[in-house]
């Protein structure tokens, strides 16, 4: 049953994971390009840029497992609670750094909302199919698909953030 569920989402996963390594290789070439950029606090850069790269490895590495043969719902329920465990882990942990920014850059509501709240309710619910994947399986694997598209938005909206904070910044200090 559980492999025929799977089977029908193979396109939904091979379409999210070659998604989730182009934006990946995107947001290096941001880096690179930014990096000439005079005065970069690679504190901020941990903070902000690390968890895009993050997300984007999360989305990659739930299409590669899902696109595994022969998992069964022990596989998956083990694979989503350690997904979704070790995201929330890491969330609280950005969360944690970005409070700490407090005299080199002082965080503003949308930066909560989107590197700790929505990352945190992602991997939250990741997590949660851990445990529903038992009961509701077909539920689950849309659960799933929910959480990796909504992690590719947190880090596509995350890098765009970022490349237009520093090229405004940028532009302020040419001027």
């Amino acid at each position: 049953m559980t492999a025929a569920l799977l089977a029908e989402w193979a396109n939904f996963y091979v379409i999210t994971g070659s998604a989730a390594a182009g934006l990946t290789g995107l947001t290096f070439v941001v880096i690179a390009l930014s990096a000439d950029a005079k005065r970069v606090n690679l504190r901020g850069l941990r903070m902000f840029v690390t968890p895009t790269i993050v997300h984007f490895g999360a989305v990659l590495a739930l299409a590669a497992f899902l696109s595994t043969p022969h998992l069964g719902v022990w596989s998956l329920s083990l694979g989503f609670g350690a997904a979704g465990l070790a995201g929330i882990i890491y969330v609280a942990a950005i969360a944690v750094g970005i409070a700490r920014l407090a005299g080199d850059y002082i965080p503003v509501h949308e930066d909560w909302i989107w590197n700790a709240v929505l990352p945190g309710i992602a991997y939250g619910a990741l997590f949660a199919t851990a445990f529903l994947i038992w009961r509701r399986p077909e539920a689950s694997l849309y659960g799933v698909a929910v959480v990796s598209v909504l992690l590719m938005f947190i880090g596509i909206h995350n890098a765009w953030d970022v490349a237009v904070w520093n090229s405004v910044r940028k532009q302020r200090d040419s001027t």
